[in-house]
């Protein structure tokens, strides 16, 4: 048999599809195997350019396979599915797969550490409670409305007016109302008590963490952006530039050019949602405190925002700030260095 060169694995959970090529590009072992089967085959093999889709358990792999000698790829699906020659199935994908990673322009996604993970996981874990506390406050600001009664937005809202309520013998609550949204609270007050736990984790892992205190020290990043950008991006070594950790990120112009005329569009939106999301909520912060300073006939202290404000829109504005935010970490991250804002002359 000849000596294999280049594996495409396709991920699974339980059985994972193997394409092997040699030197030469031909097809050397195309078979599927099951967890323990895939780890002795691997293990047996001699080091080779193993690729695979960016998915669930992708990272683990990747370290699995560093570990054994190879030289593990992942890349994003959609730079994958291109070289997918018939219809969608896990020896087609392996195939595409294999072909995919051996082309010298090919995008690849670095693989986390152990710590990076364990980081972005609390951040998940968070998101999803806070995404649970929303529905559970929204419940029960409209089973009030259902008798008359209008709660005001706001966090901390339900957790100081509805105790108010319950005891009001006056309004129209029935009892079995009451005994109900008496329940939903105690949901929603457990909900509170586990993010702020999480969030007092993420800020531990924030205060030893240097490369997470320099991203810290840009203004309209926070905590929750530092360690999120930290545990995303790491050093920053695999982008070359801000620019391309702005598009990775979802925060340049979609584009539809042709015939020599150039045509940009909104956000291409790809990339992190979730950090991208924090980057643009913090620009809003920024912009927020430049413009109640400016109300207050006070300097807002940032004259390419406040430029930027006189030319668009407040939320196109929070985008190029957004942008201009994730260039600026990429500076610190590949500098070693710590923002200074510039002193007004």
């Amino acid at each position: 048999m000849n000596k294999i060169s280049v594996i495409g694995l396709d991920l699974a959970k339980n059985v994972f599809q193997l394409h092997g090529v040699d030197a030469d590009g031909e097809i050397v072992v195309r078979k599927q195997l099951s967890r323990s089967q895939l780890r002795q085959f691997l293990a047996r093999l001699e080091p080779c350019l193993i690729g695979m889709e960016a998915c669930g358990a992708a990272h683990y792999w990747s370290r699995e396979l560093t570990r054994l000698g190879h030289t593990a790829r992942m890349m994003a699906p959609a730079f994958v599915k291109p070289y997918l020659k018939s219809n969608k199935n896990d020896r087609n994908d392996a195939e595409a797969i294999c072909e995919a990673v051996q082309r010298p322009s090919m995008r690849f996604v670095a693989a986390k550490t152990l710590e990076q993970q364990s980081v972005l996981h609390l951040h998940h874990a968070r998101r999803l409670l806070v995404r649970q506390r929303v529905a559970l406050s929204n419940h029960m600001r409209g089973v009030l409305s259902e008798y008359g009664i209008a709660l005001p937005q706001g966090v901390k809202v339900i957790s100081r007016r509805l105790p108010e309520l319950l005891e009001d013998a006056d309004n129209d609550l029935p009892m079995l109302t009451r005994h109900l949204l008496a329940e939903l609270k105690a949901e929603h007050d457990q909900l509170m008590e586990r993010i702020a736990r999480f969030e007092q984790q993420l800020k531990a892992w924030h205060a030893i963490n240097p490369v997470s205190q320099r991203l810290a020290s840009i203004p309209g990043i926070g905590v929750l952006t530092a360690t999120a950008l930290a545990a995303t991006v790491g050093e920053g070594q695999d982008f070359e530039n801000g620019r391309q950790l702005a598009a990775y990120l979802g925060l340049v112009p979609r584009q539809a050019s042709s015939g020599g005329k150039e045509r940009l569009l909104g956000i291409s939106k790809r990339g992190d949602g979730y950090l991208r999301g924090l980057l643009i909520h913090g620009a809003r912060a920024v912009i927020h405190h430049i413009r109640r300073r400016l109300k207050a006939h006070q300097p807002g202290g940032n004259p390419w925002v406040e430029q930027l404000l006189q030319r668009c829109h407040a939320n196109e504005a929070a985008v190029a700030l957004a942008n201009k935010m994730a260039r600026t970490a990429w500076v610190l991250l590949s500098r070693n260095e710590t923002y200074y804002a510039a002193r007004p002359v």
